[in-house]
Order: structure tokens, then C-alpha cells, then sequence
């Protein structure tokens, strides 16, 4: 991996580096940025994603939430704003379909029919009209879209991670690691995050504890005191997805480009697997639509100094 030495300038139109300073700090780690080495290029990874090449990039010294944001931080924010989320507005979001309680059902997406549309599924109702989070304050909100997470932001004077800061936060100062703890999955046997065990989509053993999303501080932070970086839940970045953009990108705080179709998804979650969708490591990547509400995807906030 050769080393950086100097700015790389994209070809093309570069989004707008996003910026938030006036809100609070409350819950954050302040991570001091600088150079550390990005993507991976490991047999493991998914080329098409756009994980490689490993290459050094800089960040700026920023703020980021120690965990995604809660139900309970949610309902504050729609009690005093009013707001109403996607999934409210249309009337549906996509619940997991061991998930789904007696409710009426629309179509699955083509190619992941363990995705069901359940009308009245909403962050406030993640298994349909007859499901609650009412005991779930300290669980990250779901079914909530891109557009519902910078709603949320906006409210909250703070912003969405880049991809470039989430990663540098996740690798938590390991250098090319597969796990924001190191190389190995379950060292010593110990579960370190929310993922799928059993035959995906049929049965989940459930052996790190969870058969469904964990509350946000379920397992061990990372060496920077983050948690759930990846696992449990999807977390929206402030990127458009591109999985060629950075090969001719900046280094210095990159951002994705100026327009797309996808927004950036970074993680994995609690139904994700080997066999299937081996996305719960550092340089794992993938994008969805920014209207998207699913019952793994929510979101983290970051601030700038």
C-alpha cells in the first residue's frame, strides 16, 4: 500500500461536505481524525461494492454518537417538531418475515422475499399496527428512511457521518482490520455484535443473544468507546453510493459525488450472514434509496468541532 502523498484531486463534481456544529455533544466520543488506511482488498470483500483499493485517506477531527440513535431520542424529537416519517406518511414499511405479526401484507421486493410489506409498520409500530415500542427506549429507531434521519439532524443541530469518518470510526485505530475489535469473528468464543447464526432466512439460533435487534449498548465498544458499529442495524452515511467514485476520489475528507441513487449504508445488521450478506465488517458497503424504511436500517449522528 503506498503511502499518501498529496492531495488527489476527483474527476467530477464532488457533493458538499457536510457541517454541524451548533449541537450537542451529549452522548458522543470526540475522535481526533488524521490519516488511516481505508477499504480493504481481503478475498472476503465484494469488489462490486467498491471496498477496494485499500488506500490512505484523512479526516478532519470530528464528533460521533457512541450508539444510534434511540427510540427515545426519536420520540423527543418528533414530540417537539411534529414530525412524520415516511413510513407514517405512506402507510407501510418493510418488516423481516419471521418479524411480522398479524397484519396486512403487500409484496416483497424481487430478490429478497424475506422482506414483507406490512401496512402500519412504522418506527413506532416495527412489526406492524398491532406491535409497540413502548419498552423499547433504549433500542435504535427503525423504519426510518435517509430523508427522516437528516429531518432528524436538522432538528438536532448535527449531521450525518461521510463514509470516510464512519469507517475511521468503526476501525476504532486498527489498522486494516476485518471487525472494529480485530481479525477474528468471536475471539474466545464471545459474540462481539448483533448478526445472524442458523440457515438465513428460516432459522435464527439466536446464540449472540438476539433473534431481531439488540438495545444500542448490548456488546463491547470498540478502542474508541463506539458501539454496534457493525451489526444490529444498517446505519445511513451522508454519501450518495457509488462504488467507483473514490478510485479518482479526494483523500482529504472525502465525500461521495454530487448526485445519485442510492445513499451510502454502512454495517450490516442482525439479519445479516455469511452465506448471504457478509456486510458486518469495516469496509463493507452498500447504498439503498433514500425513501427506503426497513426494520434494520437507522442511524448514528456526528458533529464537527
Amino acid at each position: 500500500m503506498a503511502a499518501l502523498t498529496g492531495l488527489q484531486i476527483s474527476r467530477g463534481v464532488s457533493a458538499e461536505r457536510p457541517r454541524a456544529n451548533r449541537g450537542s455533544t451529549e452522548g458522543m466520543v470526540r475522535l481526533e481524525g488524521g490519516h488511516f488506511w481505508m477499504g480493504s482488498d481481503d478475498t472476503f470483500t465484494f469488489p462490486a461494492d467498491g471496498e477496494g483499493p485499500p488506500r490512505e485517506v484523512f479526516v478532519d477531527p470530528f464528533f460521533l454518537a457512541a450508539h444510534p440513535v434511540t427510540n427515545a431520542a426519536f420520540t423527543d424529537f418528533v414530540s417537539h417538531s411534529g414530525y412524520r416519517t415516511e413510513a407514517e406518511r405512506e402507510g407501510w414499511s418493510f418488516v423481516f418475515q419471521n418479524h411480522v405479526l398479524e397484519a396486512p401484507r403487500g409484496p416483497s421486493p424481487v430478490g429478497t422475499p424475506w422482506w414483507v410489506r406490512v401496512d402500519g409498520a412504522d418506527w413506532k409500530h416495527p412489526e406492524g399496527p398491532d406491535s409497540s415500542n413502548v419498552l423499547r427506549e433504549g433500542y435504535p429507531v427503525l423504519h426510518v428512511s435517509w430523508n427522516d434521519a437528516l429531518a432528524y439532524c436538522d432538528w438536532a443541530g448535527v449531521r450525518l457521518p461521510t463514509e470516510a469518518e464512519w469507517e475511521y470510526a468503526a476501525r476504532g485505530g486498527l489498522v486494516q482490520k476485518p471487525y472494529p475489535w480485530g481479525d477474528e469473528l468471536t475471539p474466545e468464543g464471545l459474540h462481539m455484535c448483533n448478526i445472524w447464526q442458523g440457515s438465513f432466512p428460516d432459522v435464527d439460533l439466536a446464540e449472540d443473544g438476539f433473534a431481531g435487534v439488540a438495545p444500542v449498548q448490548s456488546f463491547p465498544s470498540n478502542p474508541y468507546g463506539l458501539y454496534n458499529m457493525v451489526g444490529n442495524t444498517w446505519e445511513w452515511c451522508a454519501d450518495w453510493f457509488d462504488p467507483h467514485w473514490h478510485s479518482t476520489a479526494t483523500r482529504f475528507n472525502p465525500v461521495g459525488p454530487a448526485e445519485g441513487q442510492a445513499r451510502a449504508m454502512r454495517g450490516g445488521s442482525y439479519l445479516c450472514h455469511e452465506s448471504y450478506c457478509y456486510r458486518y465488517r469495516n469496509s463493507a458497503r452498500t447504498g439503498n434509496a433514500p425513501d427506503t424504511t426497513t426494520g434494520n436500517l437507522s442511524f448514528r449522528v456526528a458533529r464537527d468541532i
